[in-house]
């Protein structure tokens, strides 16, 4: 929990406001989805908030899995994962996905 606070009040204070082009959330958020699903043990649904903030040039992207356990998930310029922040309740990383993150795709241009 204090993680998810000191990213949560970091990106406020870095970044917040900033617009992104719609197509560069679109992959954002499909990525973001792919490494939820392929890292974390029974993701069934991810919904996406409308509020996208751009701290140093990255973007973060927050929502909820599973309709209840929330999370904020900092993407990298090339649509990787850089960090994540997770609410109450969220999923557990599956077992080969705990030392390093599972491979989640790569998008297509």
């Amino acid at each position: 929990m204090k993680r998810l606070v000191f990213f949560l009040s970091f990106t406020i204070l870095i970044g917040c406001g900033v617009e992104q082009d719609p197509e560069q959330i679109d992959k954002a958020e499909a990525s973001v989805e792919r490494y939820l699903k392929a890292n974390f043990q029974n993701v069934e649904s991810v919904e996406f908030n409308n509020s996208p903030s751009a701290p140093m040039g990255g973007l973060v992207l927050e929502g909820t899995v599973n309709g209840k356990a929330t999370f904020n998930i900092g993407v990298n310029e090339d649509y990787t994962v850089g960090g994540i922040g997770k609410g109450e309740g969220f999923p557990e990383r599956k077992e080969a996905c705990r030392e390093h993150s599972c491979d989640y795709g790569q998008l297509e241009e």
